[in-house]
């Protein structure tokens, strides 16, 4: 005899992981060792250049190229995180569009508390910046162009097994 009130719930479905999340994450990883080149590399210079104040410019202007770049790749895996959901529209471009706006928030912030610091050279931190930033582009461009991902790589056709 069955009991209906010890049937086992129906097994869920695994939520579909987007293929472009294995993209971010190595261009997360591969960003962050060229952070680590740039902070070392800008680090020396800065110091050679300037003293101390260069070494911290360098570690800034490191430290934002790699919040502000980090901050797109990271809300779209979280917001990938609901693909499959009815929510997965709303939800992606909320939080990638949100996480613009914290971006550009955060910037006016830093820009305005770091301006005119003593122990701070504008400088180094401004061209360790725009390395991090050219250096992601390139990271972006490598990982993106190496990933061999078909054009509609998520899309199931009518009549195609689920299997495939």
């Amino acid at each position: 005899m069955t009991d209906p009130t010890n049937a086992e719930p129906e097994p869920v479905a695994p939520r579909p992981v987007p293929s472009s999340n294995a993209v971010l994450t190595r261009i997360l990883k591969y960003g962050g060792m060229l952070a680590a080149a740039i902070v070392v590399v800008g680090a020396i210079l800065g110091y050679i250049f300037v003293g101390w104040p260069g070494v911290t410019s360098a570690l800034i202007g490191t430290a934002m190229a790699v919040v502000f770049l980090s901050i797109t790749a990271i809300s779209i895996l979280l917001g990938n995180r609901f693909a499959g959901s009815d929510l997965f529209v709303g939800a992606f471009f909320g939080i990638v569009l949100g996480s613009w706006f914290v971006k550009f928030a955060l910037f006016l912030v830093l820009f305005f508390a770091l301006r005119g610091q003593s122990w701070l050279n504008p400088t180094v931190e401004f061209l360790c910046l725009v390395a991090g930033v050219v250096g992601s582009l390139v990271v972006d461009v490598l990982v993106v162009t190496k990933s061999r991902m078909t054009y509609a790589s998520d899309v199931k056709l009518q009549g195609e097994d689920e299997s495939h």
